[in-house]
C-alpha cells in the first residue's frame, strides 16, 4: 500500500517513502533508508523498534513470569536438597534431579537476554546459552531414563551390577551430550556468529532492531541436536513406563518430553514467519513454556509426596509397591 504525500504546488503525488521537491518541477525525492517523510514533507529519522521495558508492557509481564518461576524452582531445589536422603528423591537419583533443577532455573534467567536493544554480546549469547542450558536439562533427563531402563528392564531388578552400569552411563551422558552442544555453539560463534542488525524493509516507516542468526544452518543444527536429545529421552522413558510405580519417574518424563517437543516443533514455523520483537516474543514463550513443562511434569508429583503426603515417602512403602 502506498502512502501519498502531496506537494503544495501542482499536487504531485509521491510514492511511499518519498517527499516532493518544492524548488522548480514538483518532482519527488526518495528519503534515505533510515528516514521517513513527515506531514511537512520533510525526511525525519525512522523510530527504532525492539522489545523494551519502556514501550512494551509485555516485557514486564514475561520478566515477572520468569522471576516468579525462578523463585518457585529455587524453592523446589531447596526442598530437594533438604530432603535429598528421603526415599522418593533417592529412588530417582537426587544428583541428576538437582542438576536438572539448576538448569531450569538458568533457563528462566536467560529470558533477560532477549529484552532490550540487541547488542553483539546479547545476540551471541541468546541462542547459544539456552541451547546449552536445555542440552544440560535434557541430558539429565536422558541419564535418568537410562538408569531406570538399566535397573528395571535391561537386567533383573535390584541387580547391583546393573545399577552400577547405569550410573556410569548416566555420568557419561551428562558430560558428553552438553559438551557436543558446546562444540556446536563454539563453531557457530567462530565461523558465522549472530549479530545485531537494523531491519529497514519489514515495516514501512520503522527500523526494527533485531538479532540476525548469522548462520541459519548452525542455528538449525543447535535446535536439531536439542530435539534429538529430547526424542531419545522420550523413547527411553516410553520403554520404561511400566516399571514399578514407586520408582516410575519414566511416565512423568514421557509427559515432560511430549510438552517439550510440542513447544519447540510449534516454535520453528512461528519463528520463521515473524520478524523483530514478535520473533523475540516467540522465542521467549518457547523457553518459558518448555521450562514450565519440565518443572511441572517431573517435579510437582515429588513435591506433592514430600510436602503433602510425607506418609508415602517411606522406604517400606516404596518397596511394597515395587514388589
Amino acid at each position: 500500500m502506498k502512502i501519498m504525500h502531496q506537494c503544495c504546488f501542482d499536487c504531485a503525488q509521491c510514492s511511499n517513502g518519498e517527499i516532493s521537491n518544492e524548488t522548480d518541477k514538483t518532482s519527488c525525492i526518495k528519503c534515505p533508508d533510515d528516514k521517513w517523510p513527515n506531514d511537512k514533507n520533510q525526511c525525519v529519522p525512522k523510530p527504532v523498534e525492539f522489545l523494551s521495558y519502556d514501550n512494551d508492557p509485555i516485557s514486564i509481564v514475561v520478566s515477572a513470569i520468569s522471576a516468579l518461576f525462578f523463585i518457585k524452582t529455587s524453592i523446589i531445589l531447596s526442598i530437594f536438597i533438604k530432603y535429598r536422603d528421603t526415599p522418593v528423591i533417592k529412588a530417582n537419583n537426587q544428583n541428576l534431579s538437582i542438576l536438572l533443577l539448576v538448569s531450569i532455573m538458568l533457563s528462566f534467567l536467560c529470558i533477560l537476554l532477549f529484552i532490550g536493544r540487541p547488542m553483539p554480546v546479547s545476540c551471541m549469547a541468546q541462542h547459544t546459552l539456552y541451547g546449552i542450558i536445555f542440552s544440560i536439562a535434557v541430558s539429565s533427563i536422558l541419564a535418568k531414563t537410562v538408569m531406570i531402563y538399566m535397573a528395571f528392564k535391561a537386567i533383573k531388578p535390584r541387580h547391583s551390577s546393573g545399577i552400577f552400569i547405569g550410573i556410569k552411563i548416566s555420568k557419561a551422558i551428562v558430560f558428553i551430550c552438553p559438551f557436543i552442544q558446546v562444540l556446536i555453539s563454539l563453531i557457530w560463534l567462530c565461523t558465522s556468529p549472530p549479530f545485531p542488525e537494523n531491519n529497514i524493509h519489514s515495516y514501512p516507516g520503522i527500523i526494527v532492531a533485531q538479532c540476525n542468526e548469522g548462520s541459519l544452518v548452525a542455528f538449525s543444527i543447535l535446535l536439531g541436536y536439542m530435539g534429538l536429545l529430547a526424542a531419545v529421552s522420550f523413547l527411553m522413558a516410553f520403554l520404561s513406563r511400566n516399571v514399578p510405580d514407586s520408582f516410575n519417574e519414566a511416565k512423568y518424563i514421557t509427559f515432560s518430553m511430549l510438552v517439550f517437543c510440542s513447544v519447540w516443533i510449534a516454535f520453528i514455523p512461528a519463528y520463521m514467519s515473524v520478524t523483530g520483537k514478535n520473533m523475540v516474543l516467540v522465542e521467549i514463550f518457547a523457553i518459558i513454556s518448555s521450562s514450565i513443562g519440565l518443572l511441572g511434569c517431573i517435579f510437582l508429583p515429588k513435591c506433592y509426596i514430600i510436602v503433602i503426603r510425607p506418609d508415602l515417602n517411606v522406604k517400606m512403602i516404596l518397596r511394597r509397591q515395587a514388589d
